[in-house]
Parts: C-alpha cells; sequence; structure tokens
C-alpha cells in the first residue's frame, strides 16, 4: 500500500435534510420584571341624579302592602282551618296569640266582633269548637272595663238574660281582672286583660 494522499478540495453544500422530532418542552421561566405604570384613564360621564326618595317611598309601600298580605293570608288560614256556624252567624278561633284590645281589635278590622255568646246555644256551640281545636282557654267578647264588676258583652249589652261563670267566678281581688275568657268546659273566667291567648271572632250572616 502506497503513501496517505494530500487532502482534496472542500465539496459543494448538500442539499437540507429532513426536520427531526420536536424536542420536550422546556421548564418555566423566571417571573419578568413589573411593567412600567400606564397612562391615567380619560374623566368618566357625569352620572344621573337619582330620585331616590320617591323610589324609597314606593319600596316603603311595597313592605306595608307584602305585611297587609302576610297578615291576610294567616286570616284566611285561620278560616281555612275551621269554622262554626249558626243561623246567623260565623264563629272562627284566631290561631295567633294576642291580648284582649289586640284581639277586639282584630275582630272589628275585618267587620266582626269578638264572640259574644248570650245564650246557651250559642255557647254550647263555642266550647265545643274550643274543646275539639284542642284549646283550653279563648278571649270572648265579654268584659268589665268601664264599670268594675258591672259586666257587658263588647257590643255594650248587659248580662242579663245569659252568663256561663265558672264556679267562684268572677273573683276578682285585686282589680285586676277585666277580661273575660271561655275555658274549653264552656265555662267563663274573669282574667287579666294584658295576657295573650287565642280568641274567637264573630260574623253576622249578610241577609240574602
Amino acid at each position: 500500500m502506497g503513501p496517505k494522499g494530500i487532502k482534496g478540495e472542500l465539496g459543494d453544500v448538500g442539499d437540507q435534510g429532513n426536520i427531526g422530532k420536536t424536542g420536550p418542552i422546556g421548564k418555566k421561566g423566571d417571573k419578568g420584571e413589573k411593567g412600567l405604570p400606564g397612562i391615567p384613564g380619560g374623566k368618566g360621564k357625569a352620572g344621573t341624579v337619582c330620585d331616590c326618595g320617591r323610589y324609597r317611598k314606593v319600596v316603603g309601600q311595597l313592605d306595608i302592602s307584602v305585611a297587609r298580605l302576610k297578615t291576610s293570608m294567616r286570616f284566611v288560614k285561620n278560616v281555612i282551618a275551621g269554622i262554626r256556624e249558626t243561623e246567623e252567624k260565623f264563629y272562627y278561633i284566631v290561631q295567633e296569640e294576642k291580648n284582649y284590645r289586640e284581639s277586639l281589635t282584630h275582630c272589628r278590622i275585618r267587620g266582626g266582633m269578638l264572640a259574644m255568646p248570650k245564650d246557651e246555644a250559642a255557647n254550647m256551640l263555642l266550647a265545643d269548637y274550643v274543646s275539639k281545636s284542642g284549646f283550653f282557654r279563648v278571649f270572648i267578647g265579654v268584659n268589665d272595663l268601664e264599670r268594675e264588676g258591672q259586666y257587658v258583652f263588647t257590643d255594650n249589652t248587659p248580662l242579663q238574660n245569659y252568663s256561663n261563670w265558672k264556679e267562684g267566678e268572677p273573683s276578682d281581688p285585686y282589680g285586676h281582672e277585666d277580661c273575660v275568657e271561655m275555658l274549653s268546659s264552656g265555662r267563663w273566667n274573669d282574667t287579666e286583660c294584658h295576657l295573650t291567648m287565642y280568641f274567637v271572632c264573630e260574623f253576622v250572616k249578610k241577609k240574602k
């Protein structure tokens, strides 16, 4: 074999080869520095003037209407839950605990009165109503608020023809028991007017 020859000249550049496979994704870079503050924005348009007083009044009226509706719904619920009637009157027990004066008002603003059992038949009907409803006592429309010891119905008629006091009643040694409750037995008992309990309203039927 002869000696190594002299290195030849550099050949021409060949054609570009095919693109290789994509390499793996690199690691997340470091967070860059905070940029400079931007230019302040332009002044916004002036807001409209609020007629807030009028809206507050409307909202207040809506609140009152909602409260009245809730009261009316409770009233209807009580009536649907149970009612008694005679040829002349309707009776229903309001299952909301109120004192005597509140009970009077509640019945009156609905066109009725606190129930006034002026005879044995009405008293027995109410007693049965109270007893079967599972209550022990309710306010009825009898009191001696005007003159101590002289009991009258809430329409100011005296108890001349009928009363059904529990034995030993009315007894008011301290002068504070000016209102009357009916017990589930149908007997009456004088009691303090500020106490709260269920009560019975009566309504006169409209003549056809």
